[in-house]
């Protein structure tokens, strides 16, 4: 079974990260859930990255707000894809948290997706296995397929309801 680790710097981030731990379920991706700070347990984040190939784990989401460098952090000691998830933050909107995941120096990266973006952090991760499991890549597309039937529902209702003014 694929298995996707997601760590967040800390719990107050929770809310983020459940649209990315849903997908994965959805998907039947196992989803490792944790709470490791890059600044308050920096042996932690280190452990884990390092171990985290022998554990089983083919991805890692790191969800961080403000000065957001677990991501960094965790990309310095894993070759495993890492994604960071900026989380919205109440002085700079997740600007600063964004800024802090998506500018890493050369040879460290770490793929970004947007502020608060926990569904796309989720679905980003299934992209990364579908090249490994057809399975996945087969619930991937039937799962654009399905976005694609909705706006076409969507649209046909406002084109119904544009008739009638």
């Amino acid at each position: 079974m694929a298995k996707v680790a997601i760590i967040m710097g800390s719990k107050s981030d929770l809310p983020v990260v459940k649209p990315a731990v849903k997908v994965l379920k959805d998907f039947g991706v196992e989803a490792q859930v944790r709470v490791i700070s890059a600044h308050r347990t920096p042996e932690e984040a280190h452990a884990f990255a390092s171990s985290a190939r022998e554990n089983g784990t083919e991805v890692i989401i790191c969800a961080a707000g403000k000065a957001a460098h677990l991501g960094g952090v965790v990309a310095a000691y894993t070759t495993l894809p890492v994604i960071g998830l900026p989380v919205k933050t109440d002085m700079m909107g997740g600007l600063d948290s964004l800024l802090s995941i998506v500018q890493m120096p050369s040879g460290i990266p770490v793929a970004t997706v947007g502020v608060n973006g926990g569904e796309n952090a989720g679905l980003l991760a299934l992209q990364m296995l579908g090249i490994k499991y057809p399975e996945i890549a087969e619930k991937l597309s039937a799962y654009k397929q399905a976005m694609k039937q909705k706006i076409a529902a969507d649209d046909a209702a406002l084109q119904a309801e544009l008739k009638e003014l």
